[in-house]
């Protein structure tokens, strides 16, 4: 369902769960994301590989990339999902009362459908059968198939993944398998050929070739943490999860969403993305290891730095992320972080904004020590500092005894995003609430968003703990409720 819409318009757009369960329409329309847009065919079909390189550089032919596919196409999968939803009927919850159906003479009707979706994936261990895709390719799915290169077909096991980085991890029980060498995806530059392969549009394994357009690009209007390789070369829906490999043979990505302003009935635009294999390894090892992802963090919020600010910092030019607020105990406390510092890079990476700060942060592990350029009043400094772990849960009750049997969680960057695009600066998840707590008498529900509370002001569950540093008197929260805020007074 293409839409026409500006460039700016959706370069602008800062909030949208493209890759997860909260995927909002626009960019549904822009990023194809072949978990929601391709159905899954009754079977797969096979479809020429194609690659588009010149035929002569400097007057020197280039080599057939046959060989080389001939080792990658085995490894590369498509993996289909599907999931059982739950049919709303017309009448509400009248359908259910069979004395009503009786009385009206109204047939049983079917409250359940089952959707399917595809996409693809890449083999990185045949010892072990595990495959690399993407999260939104699986996410919610009640099961998981795979489709070899062979024609076999497998049921694949549930491993573990990241919404905030859209990577999965899933295992199929299958010999006769073959992996992809990963190379070192650190050492990708703009220029160098790639080649992606996938299951677009259920046609079955088909190749399309390019060059890297870009390495480290962020500041996409999509979820999550973003380090993306952009390419040319062509992916669609069905591709995500696929193979991004070097003219050697060796994974440099996983492909996960291409860019096209006028929806995927537009075609291919030549702007596409794929997660570098460095950033999916970390993230498979971490969920091997724990069975989740554990991020650093420096313990700040930060805003923007517009004209007028940067004016009175005393720099040259409106970029960086203002330091408005050091949490205790935070590694930014340690490194001697201060309200009123602008950070403009990290790691030798420029920091043009609070956005790109925190995506920075989100990509490193726990314990990584990050070097940061900082500007304080108006003189440059370096401060060294080791990233602590980010705060994923709480018990309600450790914060506020009215908050007892509620236990919070960090939202996803899919949610967090969604939340931008609303202009809700921040919030926390209500991950559970116990029956008969206090929490639950005083009408909090699993699943309830706080967005403000008379504690002080928050933008995720770090700042949400630091505002009960000191309890307020009358504590009363702003909660979202399926799209609906209310006013819930904690008694």
């Amino acid at each position: 369902m293409p839409m026409k819409r500006s460039t700016r318009t959706l370069l602008a757009l800062t909030a949208a769960a493209a890759f997860g369960g909260f995927a909002a329409t626009a960019l549904r329309e822009t990023f194809d994301q072949p978990a929601q847009a391709a159905p899954a065919p009754a079977a797969p079909a096979t479809a020429p590989a194609v690659a588009a390189l010149p035929t002569a550089v400097d007057g020197k032919a280039l080599p057939s990339l046959a060989p080389m596919l001939k080792r990658v196409l085995p490894a590369v999968v498509s993996v289909y999902s599907q999931q059982t939803v739950r049919v709303a009927s017309p009448l509400g919850p009248l359908a259910d009362d069979p004395v009503f159906r009786r009385f009206f003479g109204i047939p049983d009707m079917p409250r359940e459908r089952v959707e399917r979706a595809l996409g693809s994936g890449v083999i990185i261990d045949a010892q072990r059968g595990y495959v690399l895709t993407n999260h939104h390719v699986v996410e919610n799915a009640d099961g998981v198939s795979v489709t070899l290169a062979d024609g076999r077909t497998v049921e694949a096991e549930f491993i573990g993944s990241d919404p905030d980085t859209d990577v999965a991890l899933i295992r199929i029980p299958a010999g006769g398998l073959t992996a992809i060498p990963l190379a070192n995806s650190d050492n990708l530059q703009v220029g160098d050929f790639v080649v992606a392969v996938g299951n677009p549009y259920g046609l079955g394994q088909t190749v399309t070739s390019g060059i890297v357009s870009a390495v480290g690009r962020s500041g996409i209007p999509v979820a999550g943490f973003q380090n993306f390789i952009q390419t040319d070369a062509s992916i669609n829906p069905g591709n995500s999860g696929g193979a991004l490999v070097n003219l050697q043979g060796e994974l440099v990505g996983i492909n996960t969403a291409s860019f096209n302003p006028r929806g995927s009935m537009a075609g291919n635009i030549g702007l596409g993305f794929a997660i570098p294999i460095n950033l999916a390894r970390d993230v498979e090892q971490q969920l091997l290891a724990t069975g989740e992802v554990r991020r650093g963090s420096l313990g700040v919020e930060t805003q923007d730095v517009d004209a007028r600010l940067a004016k009175g910092l005393g720099l040259e030019t409106p970029r960086g992320a203002l330091v408005t607020r050091v949490w205790p105990g935070s590694a930014a406390a340690a490194a001697g972080l201060q309200p009123g510092d602008v950070v403009l890079g990290a790691n030798g990476q420029r920091v043009d904004n609070a956005s790109a700060l925190h995506n920075f942060e989100g990509l490193q592990p726990v314990g990584s020590r990050v070097a940061l350029d900082v500007r304080r009043d108006g003189k440059p400094l370096r401060l060294s500092a080791t990233l602590k772990e980010s705060v994923r849960q709480l018990d309600g009750g450790s914060l506020d005894p009215r908050l007892q049997g509620a236990s919070l969680r960090e939202l996803d960057e899919n949610t967090r995003q969604r939340l931008r695009s609303n202009r809700i600066a921040g919030a926390v998840q209500i991950d559970k609430v116990a029956s008969g707590s206090r929490a639950a008498k005083n009408g909090l529900r699993a699943g309830d968003l706080i967005v403000a509370a008379s504690s002080g002001e928050f933008s995720d569950l770090a700042s949400f703990r630091a505002s009960f540093d000191s309890k307020p008197q009358q504590l009363v929260l702003q909660v979202l409720r399926g799209g609906r805020l209310w006013t819930a007074p904690m008694q």
